[in-house]
């Protein structure tokens, strides 16, 4: 793409825009929904990226607390519980913090925590097996574009072991999963149009900050509750942006 000698290039999530920027550090690129693009180094702050790269970011490391405390809310007593991982999703500080925010997360709220590894598509089953030997009561997908691309399958597990999951993208529960909380991704990558547009015009990458996003949504699949025989309380559903029957 480089060699065609384009005018921008447009990246979704954090591993193809470090793939980009490997591949050019004048060519300008935007970059979707990125985790943590200071700690993988793709900018040098939000604000001012300083480099060839900008775009929006999901803030994904920043949610793990309010993910874990929410599914504890539609979940009673839940006591145990397991983190799907991808360890090589981002780079390694950003992986760190990842880990270390669910760690915190768990042990504030008084929960057991099982990190249940899945480097490669193919791992995935095995991740669930482990989490069903360890008898855990719920499950959280952490972020990472692989888990995100394998959603249809991780659900598919999800309802095959009567396992209840809290999920970071919709796209989880529209397949038939619990419940997530994050921003919209659809509506981040839209934003990526306005960066072209003002760097089409003459505007530089480094200049142009990072966007975060400003709204999250709680989406539950009630369906997918009652088949899991949870009974969502009110005040839960009353806070939900949307409720899918």
């Amino acid at each position: 793409m480089v060699s065609l000698k384009v005018d921008v290039l447009i990246a979704w999530s954090t591993p193809t825009a470090r793939a980009a920027k490997q591949a050019t550090n004048s060519v300008p690129i935007v970059a979707g929904v990125m985790a943590d693009p200071v700690a993988d180094e793709l900018v040098a702050s939000l604000a001012q990226p300083g480099g060839n790269v900008t775009g929006t970011t999901f803030l994904g490391p920043e949610l793990v607390a309010k993910r874990l405390q929410l599914l504890r809310d539609v979940v009673p007593g839940l006591v145990r519980v397991a983190a799907l991982l991808h360890p090589h999703a981002y780079g390694d500080r950003t992986m760190a913090n990842i880990v270390k925010g669910i760690e915190e997360a768990a042990r504030t709220l008084g929960m057991q925590l099982q990190l249940v590894s899945a480097d490669r598509p193919d791992e995935i089953e095995s991740a669930f097996s482990k989490m069903a030997k360890e008898r855990a009561d719920a499950f959280i997908v952490m972020p990472s574009p692989m888990l995100f691309g394998e959603h249809h399958r991780i659900v598919e597990l999800a309802a095959n072991g009567r396992l209840p999951g809290m999920y970071q993208a919709r796209e989880f529960v529209d397949a038939g999963g619990l419940m997530s909380y994050g921003a919209n991704l659809d509506d981040l990558f839209r934003r990526s149009a306005v960066y072209v547009d003002k760097i089409l015009k003459g505007a530089k990458p480094a200049e142009l900050p990072v966007e975060r996003p400003t709204k999250f949504e709680l989406v539950i699949n009630v369906k997918t509750a009652r088949a899991m025989g949870l009974t969502v309380n009110r005040d839960v559903l009353l806070v939900a942006d949307e409720l899918i029957e």
